[in-house]
């Protein structure tokens, strides 16, 4: 992701680590699930994308094992460091921006990536590109247009007020260049990046405390961004951090759409 003075989820904020912690219990099963069914295993050459945490890049290297290697990338490395010995290597790299960090790779895979990537077009095809003959991609990536709500069930004026601050998350979002509706394009996109055996899926989780704890973490994060934005005031997010730890409320993610194919 292109660093910007507007770029609302840094990794550096005290509510990242929390951020990760909670994508880590909603989505590494998913996302292992895929791996695991491409045969990943000792001596494969991988390319973690935006790597953010580390609960992807340690996985990674327990199935490479000494003889593999992980590349694991993301523009800000601060995160992801702790995971920096054999065979994981970090480099802070943009990947809509530079060149890539290797050629010849087995596997690469970006999650939560793509949708922020202001050339997302050039980093897709950085990621093709450097795949071997037979290898793996598999992007995911939110599609919050597919599913805007926090609250699908708002049946009462805690759901009310918690649809819309994620509408307002939403728009600092797109006001910022993020694609609100790419994951539902990743299957054609990757087959017209030249792709084989392309197929995709959705996880979508619609309660559970990684959930509830996903949202106070971002909504502490853009706090002051939502505030000055005029789509809250500090009271209503004060009522809402509230209603949240509360855990009355089904509080849903957008869908996660996985898509994977091999190189020819």
């Amino acid at each position: 992701m292109k660093r910007t003075d507007g770029y609302l989820l840094d990794n550096r904020q005290t509510e990242a680590g929390e951020r990760f912690d909670a994508f880590a219990a909603l989505f590494d099963p998913t996302t292992f699930r895929h791996l695991e069914g491409f045969g990943i295993g000792p001596g494969w050459r991988c390319w973690e994308v935006g790597a953010g945490g580390t609960s992807v890049v340690s996985w990674l290297a327990k199935k490479v094992g000494p003889t593999g290697r992980v590349v694991a990338t993301d523009i800000d490395t601060s995160r992801v460091a702790a995971a920096a010995r054999p065979p994981v290597q970090v480099r802070v790299h943009d990947v809509g921006a530079d060149e890539p960090p290797g050629e010849g790779f087995d596997l690469v895979h970006a999650r939560l990536v793509l949708v922020h990537v202001p050339d997302r077009d050039r980093a897709l095809r950085s990621m093709v590109q450097v795949l071997r003959p037979g290898g793996r991609l598999l992007v995911e990536d939110a599609d919050p247009a597919l599913q805007p709500l926090l609250c699908p069930d708002e049946h009462g004026p805690e759901q009310q007020l918690a649809n819309r601050l994620r509408q307002g998350f939403r728009q600092l979002l797109a006001d910022r260049g993020a694609d609100l509706a790419y994951g539902r394009r990743l299957p054609r996109l990757l087959r017209e990046a030249g792709l084989r055996q392309v197929e995709a899926d959705a996880y979508f989780p619609v309660t559970s405390p990684a959930c509830a704890a996903l949202e106070a973490a971002t909504v502490r994060q853009i706090r002051d961004q939502l505030v000055a934005a005029g789509h809250a005031t500090d009271q209503d997010i004060d009522r809402h951090l509230a209603n949240v730890a509360a855990g009355g409320m089904d509080l849903a993610t957008a869908p996660m759409i996985s898509a994977w194919g091999r190189k020819a």
